[in-house]
C-alpha cells in the first residue's frame, strides 16, 4: 500500500511540475509576443489606442471652437454691413 502512495505522490509532483513549466512558457510567450506587436506598431508608425483618444477630443474642441469663431464672425460681418 506505501508504494502506490509513492507513486501517486511522485505522479502528482511530476503533474504540478509540468504545470509550473507550462504556465512559465506560457508567460515567455506572451512576453514575446506583446514585445514582437510593440515593435510592429512601432515600426509602423502607428499610435496607440490612448493617444488616439487623445486626439480625438483635441480635435472634437478644435471643431467646437472653429464653429463658434465662425458664428462670431458671421455676426460682427452682419454689424458691419448694418454700419455701411
Amino acid at each position: 500500500m506505501q508504494t502506490r502512495n509513492k507513486l501517486f505522490d511522485d505522479l502528482s509532483e511530476l503533474m504540478t511540475n509540468a504545470m509550473g513549466v507550462a504556465q512559465g512558457a506560457k508567460d515567455e510567450a506572451d512576453t514575446a509576443m506583446k514585445s514582437f506587436m510593440d515593435r510592429w506598431v512601432s515600426e509602423k508608425n502607428l499610435v496607440g489606442r490612448e493617444e488616439f483618444e487623445v486626439t480625438q477630443l483635441m480635435v472634437q474642441k478644435v471643431l467646437e471652437e472653429n464653429e463658434e469663431l465662425k458664428s462670431r464672425i458671421d455676426l460682427l460681418e452682419k454689424k458691419l454691413k448694418k454700419k455701411i
